[in-house]
């Protein structure tokens, strides 16, 4: 069976491509920093905060739920966001450790 070209890539690249990639839209980190600032969980409708309309901002919704950095319960005809903080704080501790790898203090470009 043929690898997909993610799977050519050591574990740990391919998760932080997944955690920089839930990153990579402005959309999402506004989220993330809406929530962040409430210092709770919000129920009701995000898309309220953005300039975008509300199925652009669910499906930004979507991609940080899938990599768990927010939770959504519903709660009859609403639902209700909240950061993970513990997902936050591995993300970041991966990233963390990423950069310092690279080892870049002798680095030289010339």
């Amino acid at each position: 069976m043929a690898q997909s070209k993610a799977e050519l890539f050591k574990k740990e690249f391919t998760e932080n491509a997944l955690y920089f990639k839930a990153l990579a839209h402005p959309a999402r980190l506004q989220i993330l920093k809406f929530l962040a600032e409430s210092n709770s969980c919000i129920t009701g409708d995000i898309s309220e905060e953005l300039p975008l309309g509300r199925t652009t901002v669910n499906q930004h919704i979507k991609e940080l739920k899938q990599i768990g950095l927010i939770q959504g319960n519903i709660e009859g005809v609403t639902t209700k966001y909240c950061i993970n903080p513990s997902k936050i704080d591995e993300i970041q501790q991966a990233l963390q450790l990423f950069f310092d790898n690279l080892n870049i203090q002798n680095y030289k470009c010339d």
